[in-house]
């Protein structure tokens, strides 16, 4: 079963966009009243690599996308609800065909 965070309660958001590859990933960074680091955006389609540093759970909340790990060579489908984990100090490919793809990029 998928689930989809809907809300994200008590958090700071910054108002200035992280805005990626000529504007295909547009995020906002968010801090959570624990503490917890996550961003909110959305990708284009495009096809685009991203270096972690620390360890990355992205999850999507509407459209697809099709992610390649760093050291896989099987792309896997994710759609909303569905979660895929980057291991920190690595790397990933996304791509995205049809509409865009929003996420909840969830830190640590």
């Amino acid at each position: 079963m998928t689930t989809t965070t809907d809300t994200l309660n008590s958090a700071a958001v910054a108002t200035k966009a992280n805005v990626y590859f000529d504007g295909k990933c547009v995020s906002h960074s968010l801090t959570l009243a624990d503490g917890t680091k996550k961003s909110v955006g959305v990708i284009l389609p495009s096809t685009l690599t991203f270096n972690t540093g620390a360890p990355e759970i992205m999850e999507g909340t509407a459209g697809s996308c099709e992610y390649l790990l760093a050291g896989t060579s099987e792309w896997v489908a994710s759609g909303p609800g569905q979660k895929f984990n980057v291991p920190a100090n690595s790397s990933f490919q996304i791509r995205v065909t049809g509409e865009p793809y929003s996420y909840i990029c969830h830190f640590g």
